[in-house]
């Protein structure tokens, strides 16, 4: 298998392959492994965002114009069909200007992307003292709010 070969999508679904069956061996307990570091080199790629150097605290991207851009994923299974994102620490004083949200399918292609601005977030997260952070599902009203995007899916890079 020559891998250098294969486009980016098409090694997502055989890392995803991979992934089922080592759970189905318990040699794993998770599936979502490469997926926030896929999800921010997406949306960077869609929205032309530059990313933030490795470990920067409360903003993944940023913008032309210098906007901060937090982003988030999850990745949709069979077994776990939840969209709660992970943990946004330190909301209030976050200085990222806007959430993007990808949702993946479970083979990693893109279901949608999500942009809105942190007042959203700040309406629909549930704080969490036990992750000491806010939580956002993706369902619901946030998905109907008309100050989030949602924008169409490209996965080709």
């Amino acid at each position: 298998m020559k891998l250098a070969r294969k486009s980016t999508q098409s090694l997502m679904t055989a890392y995803s392959d991979i992934l089922k069956e080592l759970r189905r061996r318990k040699v794993v307990r998770t599936s979502n492994s490469p997926t926030g570091d896929y999800a921010e080199l997406l949306a960077c790629k869609k929205f032309h965002l530059k990313s933030a150097p490795p470990s920067t605290k409360s903003y993944d991207a940023k913008d032309k114009r210098g906007n901060k851009y937090q982003i988030k994923s999850r990745r949709l299974t069979v077994e776990n069909k939840t969209q709660l994102l992970g943990v946004i620490r330190g909301l209030g004083k976050a200085d990222f200007k806007f959430l993007i949200v990808v949702i993946f399918n479970e083979d990693y292609s893109v279901r949608y992307y999500y942009k809105m601005p942190k007042k959203v977030i700040k309406q629909y997260a549930k704080f969490s003292k036990h992750q000491n952070g806010h939580i956002l599902n993706m369902r619901g009203q946030v998905k109907n709010d008309p100050r989030a995007s949602i924008y169409k899916v490209n996965n080709k890079l």
